[in-house]
């Protein structure tokens, strides 16, 4: 079954379709209008922000945190009792160097806060951090998708691995809108979006 969705939408592939091509396309403007400039980058409300923004045609939960648990594969996200707690703690940790924004973002995306849309969303989150602190984004277009993925899922117990991809795929190039729609269409297919490229959708 497809989760609700305020467009009525009862099958699984029809959502996940509509969802990649509205959310694709609100992305590209979250790019285009500035918005991100505008955000405190590394909060928790700057990821609620992007989260909405993205999500808010399709899901009424955009940009709320999740009132369930969630689990993929073997591994659990952060139990809903203690997900407050670790989003309070994720504001508070530190970001000036690499090191301190990749292990930010592992916690968020411990703490998953969403019920759905957290890789897509905490992605671009990770750039705005990248960008303000370091005058840096990820080109995510080199990053692998099998190495991201199993280097995420080992990144609670050994985060070396997704410091060493990361690293290797920043970019100076932080207003270029290419490599912004390229990262999304990236982004997207992580997550087994590819029936759009962003470009189409414009």
């Amino acid at each position: 079954m497809p989760l609700e969705n305020k467009l009525g939408i009862t099958s699984s592939p029809e959502l996940a379709e509509a969802e990649e091509r509205i959310s694709k396309r609100k992305a590209l403007a979250l790019f285009e209008k500035g918005i991100l400039d505008t955000l405190d980058a590394g909060t928790v409300s700057a990821l609620k922000t992007i989260h909405k923004y993205l999500f808010d045609e399709i899901y009424d939960f955009a940009g709320e945190l999740r009132t369930v648990n969630i689990a993929k594969g073997n591994f659990r996200f952060a139990p809903l009792m203690y997900l407050e707690a670790a989003l309070q703690n994720i504001d508070k940790m530190p970001q000036s160097t690499f090191d301190e924004i990749v292990e930010k973002y592992v916690e968020m995306n411990i703490a998953h806060p969403f019920r759905e849309g957290n890789g897509r969303s905490t992605r671009i989150w990770l750039d705005c951090i990248f960008k303000k602190e370091l005058g840096k984004v990820v080109d995510w277009s080199c990053v692998d998708k099998e190495d991201y993925l199993l280097a995420m899922e080992r990144s609670p117990i050994r985060d070396i691995e997704i410091k060493h991809i990361l690293k290797n795929a920043l970019s100076d190039d932080i207003d270029s809108r290419e490599i912004y729609m390229k990262g999304i269409d990236h982004s997207y297919y992580y997550e087994g979006y590819t029936t759009f490229k962003i470009e189409e959708l414009k």
